[in-house]
């Protein structure tokens, strides 16, 4: 999968939309699309998952007839998935996309699975079961944040860019320095992420943090209206409580909510849901910042 992709050569540019949450990804991806007669592949963590629709910002039903859209909600929320696997996925959508003569892009704010596509990823070891269920009896011991914390010491780079609550990567980055006694930001450092698998064009909208926070607040605001409360309470009932879509930015926090014998009223947990997302769109954004993103202002015509 690290190797440069064979596709290169058909597929002239894959264009990726990315961006922070909440910043018109979806509507640019659309727009596009419709322009070039494409189809869309989501990178988004969240969305890959079926049930979880409204929190996810998923694309609504009138947007799915408009344009087709992949590796939207393909996978229970049992399952694994990781940027490796998601990479594997995508290509093949992309070749069956270009077989069909029609233009794939990609769109997400997975940005880890948009690396993992563009640039492939770092050779490390596989995957291993023991030290992967110590890590899970460690969380159901001591919570998220103490296993999170254990990188704090030997990879402090991977600390400060995981959010403590992603046990998958987390636990990911703790086996790989189990395994190999180096930390995997090292390993990701001498990757480089320099060879592209594909050649690629990032297409982003920009706004000012103010703009952002705005978009955020109507965003989440719009979820709940919606009946997000009511969607997290289903999940909860049907057992979905330690999956990793509901460990999300979002889900987790509405999931706290509607479990507790004392449920904040409507405006705590807005605030309390806008609260996160701007700060993981603030993590967003850095990754982008020194990313040959081609930011268009959210006037500006979506041209190919």
């Amino acid at each position: 999968m690290d190797a440069v992709n064979p596709l290169l050569a058909e597929v002239e540019k894959l264009r990726v939309v990315v961006g922070p949450t909440a910043s018109g990804k979806t509507a640019l991806a659309i727009q596009l699309a419709e322009a070039l007669d494409g189809e869309i592949i989501s990178a988004d963590s969240v969305q890959i998952y079926r049930h979880f629709d409204i929190g996810s910002g998923k694309p609504s039903s009138d947007e799915l007839k408009r344009v087709p859209h992949h590796l939207v909600g393909d996978l229970e929320p049992t399952d694994d998935i990781d940027a490796s696997r998601f990479a594997e996925l995508a290509d093949k959508r992309i070749a069956d996309i270009v077989s069909r003569g029609k233009t794939p892009i990609v769109c997400g704010g997975t940005f880890l699975w948009v690396r993992a596509l563009l640039f492939g990823l770092v050779k490390a070891p596989p995957g291993n079961e023991d030290i992967r269920r110590e890590h899970a009896r460690y969380v159901e011991a001591h919570g998220r944040e103490a296993l999170h914390e254990r990188l704090r010491e030997h990879d402090p780079e991977s600390f400060a860019r995981l959010n403590p609550n992603d046990f998958i990567r987390v636990s990911r980055a703790l086996e790989v320095l189990e395994l190999t006694g180096a930390p995997l930001s090292q390993l990701q450092a001498a990757h480089g992420f320099r060879t592209p698998r594909y050649s690629f064009e990032l297409l982003g909208i920009r706004h000012t943090a103010d703009e952002l926070t705005e978009r955020i607040t109507r965003r989440v605001s719009s979820m709940l209206e919606q009946g997000w409360e009511n969607e997290v309470r289903s999940l909860l009932s049907r057992g979905f409580g330690e999956t990793r879509p509901m460990a999300s930015v979002g889900y987790r926090q509405v999931a706290l909510a509607v479990s507790s014998t004392t449920p904040p009223l409507r405006q705590a947990l807005l605030d309390d849901v806008v609260r996160v997302t701007r700060i993981f769109a603030r993590r967003q954004r850095t990754w982008l910042r020194d990313q040959p993103v081609r930011w268009l202002s959210p006037a500006e015509p979506q041209t190919p």
